[in-house]
């Protein structure tokens, strides 16, 4: 099992029809952007587990800069349905922290849902802590 951040020389068809699958049972109804144009981002970083050819999750970091500080956002995690249970998680949330500390972030944000209970104890088990706050969404319309 590897677990690698992908750049643009990983991407292929294969790779981006799993990343593609792998998505879809993260978010069914979400449009998926492009791989191609976001591995062009120097602010976003997506980890992979790769184990014989296959892709078995993923996880990425988006950084951005504010007057309060140098920061990174986890999203779009989320391992294989058949491959739940073996640490593939922990191991990809561990990936971006390395690279949030090459970056010398000064926070990590995440969101996850309060009944994925699962998700909450490998968060808290790596060190997040709920920031009690609430988290507004506004969606561009067209």
């Amino acid at each position: 099992m590897t677990i690698k951040i992908l750049t643009k020389d990983d991407l292929n068809e294969v790779v981006s029809e799993r990343i593609s699958s792998l998505f879809k049972q993260l978010s069914p109804q979400r449009k998926q952007q492009k791989l191609s144009a976001l591995l062009d981002e120097e602010n976003l970083a997506i980890a992979a587990c790769i184990e014989d050819s296959e892709i078995l999750g993923i996880a990425s970091l988006v950084t951005y800069r504010t007057i309060s500080g140098y920061k990174g956002w986890v999203e779009d995690v989320v391992v294989d349905e058949n491959a739940r249970g073996k640490g593939i998680g922990r191991k990809l949330i561990e990936k971006l922290l390395e690279v949030a500390d090459q970056k010398e972030l000064n926070e990590i944000l995440l969101f996850t849902e309060a009944h994925r209970q699962a998700a909450i104890n490998l968060y808290e088990s790596l060190g997040f802590t709920n920031k009690n706050s609430s988290v507004y969404n506004y969606k561009r319309v067209g």
